[in-house]
């Protein structure tokens, strides 16, 4: 026969087990703060190893992003979109052929609900291996540079960040691959990193000429001749901003940073555009960027900025997902609600539902009062 305190573990678990809802939701009631209590969300990633034939650094560097070997990856990463920014990442390492070569250049808003501090942390426990960095994106660097926009989250600072990685990021990363945390790699992010950027071009991305690239500019622009003259001299293109490749030696050297920075002073006395971050790129760069295979940006899969209905793939081959638009695979499915593509997505979510952390949280009730328990007896 079992001793008394034991006997009375045993059956506590029995009921735990049969029970859950009911009993032990109301037994593990232990206050956690805002910064322990998101750990508890994420499963670790598995441990992503490197290939055979992959580089080997040549030479001993003082700051680890300086490493020439490595392939670099600049995203924001805030609480808003930290479901999406996790997936990223995973999707990025899986499917690379050397993900010990991937380092993260991620940036973080400085007066972010969860801190930078905590978002670090966070990062570090699902990715233990991970090669990063987080940079404080102070928003008062762009806050007054930001017009009203169609949709209020294209009015977030963070959006605004890639238009300083090259003063952020350390001096020796002389390319970086820019991505929305919206997205999902689905092929060796390697092949993207070696997309060829020629002659006096900054930026190599995915390029639709065939796009209405009108819309993306108000009458007042059009009827301005000074102002629609700026595609004069060449032939506009849109390109989406979510996915970039981009030469940060030449980003620095002509000093586009300021060039993006006109355009948006010029915004702010003379409305000229509706959508955010993405029309100064395009008024810069439009026309001007290094194309590569549309596979590497299949956006577009978050619906139109308003109402974010469901939309299917374009024709052709895919290496990147790209849920652009208003509709988020993690909400839609959190919602019972997703679009036939977000299952694609799902994959990749290291996010812990709540039944998955409702057991987790009974074993771990259970599991400590019968270890304590059984300590008491030995």
């Amino acid at each position: 026969m079992l001793p008394l305190r034991l006997s009375a573990v045993v059956s506590s678990l029995i009921l735990c087990f049969l029970f859950p809802p009911l009993l032990c939701l109301g037994i593990r009631s232990f206050p956690t703060t805002a910064d322990d209590g998101a750990f508890f969300h994420y499963s670790e990633a598995p441990e992503y190893r490197n290939g055979a034939g992959c580089p080997v650094s040549s030479t001993r560097v003082s700051l680890p992003s300086c490493d020439p070997s490595l392939v670099h990856i600049a995203m924001t990463l805030d609480s808003g979109y930290l479901r999406g920014s996790i997936a990223a990442v995973n999707s990025v390492l899986r499917h690379s052929s050397c993900p010990e070569n991937v380092f993260f250049h991620f940036i973080a808003a400085e007066f972010d609900p969860a801190s930078p501090r905590v978002l670090t942390r966070l990062v570090g426990s699902i990715f233990p291996s991970l090669n990063f960095k987080v940079y404080i994106f102070r928003e008062d660097t762009v806050i007054n540079l930001i017009s009203s926009s169609i949709r209020q989250a294209l009015e977030n600072p963070l959006n605004y960040a890639r238009n300083y990685l090259g003063d952020m990021l350390d001096a020796c990363v002389s390319r970086v691959i820019y991505l929305d945390s919206d997205v999902v790699v689905v092929d060796d992010v390697g092949k993207l990193w070696r997309a060829p950027i020629t002659r006096e071009r900054v930026i190599a991305a995915p390029e639709y000429c065939h796009a209405n690239f009108t819309k993306y500019f108000t009458d007042e622009f059009w009827n301005d001749p000074l102002l629609s003259r700026v595609f004069s001299t060449r032939k506009p293109c849109y390109f989406n901003t979510g996915v970039m490749v981009m030469d940060l030696a030449k980003w620095r050297e002509g000093n586009y940073r300021r060039k993006i920075e006109n355009w948006m002073e010029l915004q702010r006395k003379k409305r000229i555009y509706e959508l955010g971050s993405l029309p100064p790129f395009l008024l810069v760069f439009g026309g001007n960027v290094e194309a590569i295979d549309h596979r590497w940006n299949q956006h577009g899969l978050g619906g139109d900025n308003l109402n974010g209905v469901c939309r299917s793939l374009h024709p052709g081959p895919v290496s990147l997902l790209h849920w652009s638009g208003k509709g988020k695979p993690w909400v839609r499915l959190d919602e019972k609600k997703p679009c036939p593509l977000d299952s694609l997505w799902e994959p990749y979510d290291l996010y812990k539902q709540v039944k998955d952390r409702v057991r987790d949280q009974n074993w771990g009730f259970s599991s400590s009062i019968l270890v304590g328990y059984a300590h008491d007896l030995l």
